[in-house]
Formats: C-alpha cells, sequence, structure tokens
C-alpha cells in the first residue's frame, strides 16, 4: 500500500489533479442538471452536457496518467500527457461551460484547441506506453 510520502511529486500531483478535476466534473453535471434544466435552452443543455461528459472522460484520463506515473516518474511523456489533459479539460470544457452560460457563440472557437490538446495528451500517452 501507498502511503502519501511514497508517491512521486508527479504521481501526486497527477493524481490530486484527477481527483479534483473529477469532482468538479460531478459538480458541474449536477448543476446542469438541477440548477440550469430551467434556465438554459435545450441546445445549450446539450452544450453544457457534452463539457461534462469530456470532463469526466478526461478526469479518468488524468487518474490513469497518475497511476502509470507511480511506475515511471521520470517519464516526460507521460507528463506531457497530463498536462495537455488538464489544458484539454480547460480549454474544451471551459470554453463549453462559458458558452452555454452567457449563449456567446464566438467562445466556441476556442473548443477545438482544447479537442488537440486531449489528442495531443491521448498521443503523448500512447508513446509513454509505447516506449516502456
Amino acid at each position: 500500500m501507498y502511503t502519501q510520502t511514497d508517491l512521486n511529486p508527479a504521481a501526486r500531483r497527477m493524481l490530486t489533479l484527477a481527483a479534483l478535476a473529477g469532482a468538479v466534473a460531478v459538480m458541474t453535471g449536477a448543476f446542469g442538471a438541477h440548477a440550469l434544466k430551467a434556465r438554459l435552452t435545450p441546445d445549450l443543455l446539450v452544450v453544457w452536457q457534452t463539457a461534462v461528459q469530456y470532463h469526466f472522460w478526461h478526469a479518468l484520463a488524468l487518474g490513469l496518467i497518475g497511476m502509470l506515473t507511480l511506475h515511471r516518474p521520470d517519464s516526460r511523456a507521460l507528463r506531457t500527457a497530463g498536462w495537455l489533459m488538464m489544458l484539454g479539460l480547460l480549454l474544451f470544457s471551459g470554453s463549453l461551460y462559458a458558452l452555454a452560460l452567457t449563449g456567446v457563440r464566438g467562445l466556441g472557437a476556442v473548443t477545438p484547441l482544447g479537442g488537440l490538446a486531449f489528442i495531443g495528451g491521448w498521443v503523448a500517452l500512447a508513446w509513454a506506453v509505447w516506449r516502456r
């Protein structure tokens, strides 16, 4: 069993970010389902749900990266994958949350940048695993 002192700093950081990202995903999902349901148009609710869905999946990806970092603490590719996932969360889900709340369609221009960060994160993860 690992104790906090056993975790290397990179793994501790990534696992903490994963846990916090998961908590925020639950909160935003609940907020959308309860507080925003009557306030947003159906199309903006779909935007919100898309943000929540990607948020959850990539919070789990951060957890996977953190677990792998326990075994490979010096992996630059894993660190890169983790930070790209975080950037994707902020840009992709963040821009969709903002779009849904404000209705400003121009915010959607940021979303593909987050998607590219997600793709880069997955590719970096694949590289880290392939390289052993």
